[in-house]
């Protein structure tokens, strides 16, 4: 059953771009720059020094802490560094910089699972780790830690291929071009959960990959296609749990908190290709678009890849570009070079127009109340960005500013153009100091 949730609005989602341009796989450059922070939780230490020499699909970074994953070379070749390189979050962080032989020579490890999946399901927990999986829709939550949490403790499996966020097409294609491998790495995960059926929520705005889904499951019991209302953030965990369920997360809660798990199909699509080929989360889909892309295109690329290698594929830029994003307009990361590497969460390269630009000098709240009703949280932007310019801590608490999912629907419906967003992730951080 199809429920809906508070709030939301409807921009104009800038799909039509990029929607009809397929996958192009991208040859790796001749360096990539691998980070190893690229997940939620801690970061891993390198395992490999300046001169070694290494492959496709190695271990060069782990860290033996519960919620932190393996990261792996994303090309054969040689070590040229391991120093902190600036990362898209804005900071230096540690990372493995490999000159690319443009031979792919494999890691001997890497190699179907099939079998030992179809034996004994239980042990893709293990492999899904090992591998590096993480939440593929930007969020990089390790996935075993997901699915761990979740084991014996759910009853519904919702997979998020709703793709909210304007200009991002990454799903979208992927559905249309991979749907056998989407489906089957939902069935991998759904055995393993030991549930009769998941949900496949995708928005309606994608009628050609629903329509190849309903073919392609036509006769299925285990995986129900569910078509959601066009509406931003449908996507987010939460707003996609109570549009499927109809169920609340409670503030400061989980998903398993309303007996729910809910992953993207992309991370989906990831499971499938390492259980059949065995190689690890070392590429991805990336849309590059938007109004200041000269050839907006999808593109199948290695993580660790420069942005400009991207763009530069794109066409380049097409006109005065005010700002370079990675990950959508609404939740994505204003990045200032175009140096920094894709990751494994990247499901975007953005560029948008100086002529776009709706900042104003000196914002001010004209007390219209459009942020609450715009919040899908219930929250209140306005008191909350009044009490963080106080720095009134306990206010901000009172205020549940922590709930804040930071989809940026309040900026977005802002007359005053308040920085709501940026003064809600403050807020953030002056609670944690504080605590």
């Amino acid at each position: 059953m199809r429920h809906s949730f508070f709030g939301g609005i409807h921009p104009d989602d800038g799909k039509r771009l990029a929607a009809a341009s397929p996958i192009t796989p991208l040859a790796a450059p001749d360096q990539v720059v691998i980070p190893m922070s690229m997940h939620i939780g801690a970061a891993c230490t390198p395992t490999v020094k300046k001169g070694d020499e290494v492959l496709l699909g190695q271990v060069i970074g782990r860290s033996d802490k519960p919620v932190s994953v393996p990261i792996h070379a994303s090309v054969s070749g040689t070590v040229a560094a391991v120093e902190p390189r600036l990362h898209p979050n804005g900071q230096t962080v540690m990372s493995v910089v490999i000159d690319n032989d443009h031979q792919d020579r494999l890691d001997p490890g890497v190699h179907s699972h099939e079998e030992e999946v179809e034996k004994d399901p239980a042990c893709l927990l293990g492999l899904i780790r090992e591998n590096g999986i993480v939440g593929m829709g930007g969020a990089t939550f390790p996935t075993h830690v997901k699915i761990s949490s979740a084991l014996g403790k759910v009853d519904t499996f919702i997979i998020n291929a709703a793709e909210c966020e304007p200009f991002i097409t990454s799903d979208h294609r992927t559905m249309l071009e991979h749907p056998e491998e989407v489906l089957a790495g939902i069935r991998y995960v759904l055995k393993l959960l030991k549930l009769p059926k998941a949900v496949l929520a995708v928005e309606g705005n994608k009628q050609d990959a629903i329509a190849l889904l309903r073919d392609k499951l036509q006769g299925s019991t285990d995986i129900e296609l569910l078509v959601c209302r066009v509406r931003y953030p449908q996507g987010a965990e939460k707003q996609l749990i109570q549009t499927v369920t109809g169920r609340q997360v409670p503030p400061g809660g989980l998903p398993a908190d309303v007996q729910c798990i809910v992953m993207n199909a992309f991370t989906c699509y990831t499971v499938c290709q390492m259980v059949r080929t065995g190689l690890p989360s070392v590429e991805r889909v990336v849309t590059v678009s938007g109004p200041g892309i000269m050839n907006p295109a999808n593109f199948l690329c290695r993580v660790g890849t420069p942005v400009k290698y991207l763009v530069e594929a794109a066409g380049g830029f097409k006109g005065e570009t005010n700002k370079l994003l990675m990950g959508g307009p609404m939740m994505g990361s204003a990045i200032f070079s175009q140096e920094v590497p894709i990751l494994r969460g990247t499901n975007g390269v953005l560029a948008f127009l100086a002529e776009q630009n709706r900042a104003k000098e000196n914002p001010a709240c004209i007390r219209c109340g459009r942020c609450v009703a715009a919040c899908p949280m219930h929250l209140q932007p306005l008191y909350i960005y009044a009490s963080e310019r106080k720095g009134d801590v306990p206010g901000l608490k009172k205020l549940n500013a922590t709930d804040c999912i930071e989809c940026g629907c309040c900026a977005y419906s802002c007359p005053g153009r308040l920085q709501l967003v940026q003064s809600i992730r403050n807020a953030k951080a002056l609670i944690k100091k504080a605590s």
